[in-house]
């Protein structure tokens, strides 16, 4: 049995993400595609479901294909497993990073082992979060060091840089990140401006 079942996919994200990449209006896509603008929006929310025939409008007007966006489609089920990976070592773990989530989703979740290069800078657009589960780190930020030890989470704003490394060997970190596609950070700010 399965850890993931087939489900229907949600091409709305798909066509949003391929529209804006492009940097193109609802308007844009609606005239490259005959289809309507209110149409259009309800395909990218998820409240309407093409049929082939606008889907495959869709995509030209994108300069893709459908089977391009339905490759990209997000799957429509809210529960999947991904599995520990069972793996012989030698002497002294090899440091690694495995992704916790498949596909494209709205968070991105990474579980890093064992020592990780100090001198390597991270800025993400998006917010994270950072949490020891074994051993511990060492963390620059805003020109500040934070200690964390196991149990710990450190909460980092998109645009910070940052930096870190594990203080204590076999130190696992895994660090949940809303994903670069999404655009918290420009929602955020015109939160500020009001």
């Amino acid at each position: 049995m399965g850890d993931h079942k087939e489900q229907p996919l949600r091409v709305g994200a798909a066509v949003r993400r391929r529209r804006r990449s492009l940097e193109l209006t609802l308007a844009v896509v609606a005239e490259r595609s005959g289809l309507s603008v209110p149409f259009l929006s309800q395909i990218e929310n998820e409240r309407a479901r093409p049929s082939t025939s606008s889907l495959e409008k869709v995509a030209d007007a994108l300069r893709t294909t459908a089977v391009e966006l339905l490759a990209a489609a997000d799957p429509a089920c809210s529960v999947d497993v991904v599995r520990a990976e069972v793996t012989e070592s030698g002497p002294g773990p090899e440091p690694s990073s495995r992704s916790l989530v498949r596909g494209h989703h709205q968070m991105h979740a990474s579980e890093f082992t064992g020592d990780h290069d100090a001198g390597r800078e991270f800025q993400y657009r998006n917010d994270q979060l950072m949490y020891v589960a074994d051993g511990a780190v060492e963390i620059e930020a805003e020109g500040r060091a934070y200690r964390l030890g196991r149990g710990d989470t450190l909460y980092l704003t998109g645009g910070v840089r940052h930096r870190w490394r594990a203080t204590v060997p076999d130190t696992r970190v895994v660090v949940v990140a809303v994903a670069e596609h999404i655009e918290a950070v420009r929602d955020r700010d015109r939160g500020r401006r009001r």
